[in-house]
């Protein structure tokens, strides 16, 4: 039983960190669906899979970078600074994957084009993992890092 309340006496920091980084992913999923050229929400809601998939993609990688930011951050304050930077390299990867898909990816991903929801998604997960890899305070997970 000690073991147990020990255990919980946790709780409050989880809580704390879970809710911070909820709400960030929120704001970010908020600022990237305004910023697409596209309705991703109605487009998901219409059954557009090419949107849906998109969209994910890009929920995974700012995740994959949030979980990174976690486990290094040393205070909220910390978490929050580099929480814009991985939204601020979403973004990025949203402007290469227009360079990548080319003209007219609006129309495309409103008539559902998989193969650029496919290089939405593969693209947002590759920055997302190259930016989780590469935000430590030290460096350390970088080859030739310090």
């Amino acid at each position: 039983m000690s073991y147990a309340i020990s255990t919980l006496q946790t709780l409050p920091d989880y809580l704390s960190w879970f809710v911070t980084a909820s709400a960030m992913t929120g704001v970010f999923m908020a600022v990237y669906t305004v910023v697409t050229p596209w309705r991703e929400v109605s487009l998901i809601r219409e059954g557009n899979a090419a949107a849906a998939l998109s969209c994910m993609g890009t929920l995974i990688g700012y995740v994959l970078v949030l979980g990174s930011i976690m486990r290094h951050a040393v205070s909220h304050a910390d978490m929050l600074i580099w929480g814009v930077i991985g939204l601020a390299m979403q973004l990025l990867a949203l402007s290469a994957a227009r360079l990548v898909v080319g003209h007219g990816i609006r129309a495309r991903m409103e008539r559902g084009d998989m193969a650029t929801g496919i290089a939405l998604a593969g693209l947002s997960v590759a920055f997302g993992l190259l930016s989780a890899a590469t935000m430590t305070p030290d460096g350390s997970s970088v080859i030739g890092g310090p």
